[in-house]
This record gives structure tokens, C-alpha cells and sequence, in this order.
């Protein structure tokens, strides 16, 4: 049996998602105003998108410019456009949350590269409270 993750067969991996101890506050960007409006809230994040917990998710192939906090020790935050990939409305799937899976669009690489990173270090630091010393 091969052991060897896709990564050390020189295959790309999924993206690592981590998450989140404390929810993201996720802020919706008006066209016609400077002052974003609440949205809904982040439960993990990625490299390349998040799930947002929302009571009205959008549609499938919504693109959407959103503002999003950096978690843990990063700061500042995203502003970017998003397209929403996959949505889960109310129905008979609870305890499920209610909300929809984001892809970003235009974000930075090197915000992209922070994100992953801070990703990485998150599960390097759960391993090592996990495994016996």
C-alpha cells in the first residue's frame, strides 16, 4: 500500500482548510456606497475560498465583492471579488448550517500565500499539542 500523500507524489493536493476557533465577520461591498454591510460569518477558510454561514445564501455563479478580516495572526483584511460556488439553503439536511461555499476570484497571490501559510502553521501547531512528546 502507498503511503505517500499527493504532495510527495508530485501531485497537487486540495487546499488545506482550517477552522476557525472564533467566526470571521464577513462584510458585503456596496457599489453605490463606501460602507460595507453585514453579510454573514466565516466558519474556515482557505487559499482559494471560504464557507459562509448566512440565513439567505446566494445563488450558484453569484460573483459578489466582499471584506473579509485575516484570521489568527494576520492582520488586516481581504476586500476581493468572490463567485459563490455551491449553496446550501434551509431544508431537511440540519444541523447542517445554513450558507454557501465562496470561491475568491482576484486575490492576491501573496495574500493567497499568507493565508496558506497561516494555514500550515495552525496544523503543524494541532499536531503538536496531539502527539506525545
Amino acid at each position: 500500500m502507498n503511503t505517500a500523500t499527493a504532495e510527495e507524489n508530485g501531485t497537487p493536493s486540495a487546499d488545506l482548510r482550517q477552522n476557525l476557533r472564533a467566526p470571521l465577520i464577513v462584510q458585503k461591498i456596496r457599489i453605490d456606497s463606501d460602507r460595507p454591510v453585514f453579510f454573514g460569518y466565516s466558519k474556515n477558510i482557505s487559499r482559494s475560498g471560504l464557507f459562509i454561514a448566512t440565513t439567505n445564501p446566494a445563488e450558484p455563479g453569484d460573483q459578489l465583492d466582499l471584506e473579509i478580516p485575516l484570521p489568527g495572526s494576520l492582520e488586516g483584511t481581504i476586500r476581493c471579488r468572490c463567485e459563490v460556488v455551491w449553496r446550501r439553503p434551509f431544508g431537511n439536511h440540519l444541523p447542517f448550517e445554513l450558507g454557501m461555499g465562496i470561491r475568491f476570484i482576484d486575490l492576491p497571490s501573496e495574500l493567497s500565500k499568507q493565508i496558506d501559510d497561516w494555514i500550515h502553521e495552525q496544523h503543524r501547531l494541532e499536531a503538536e499539542k496531539e502527539s506525545p512528546t
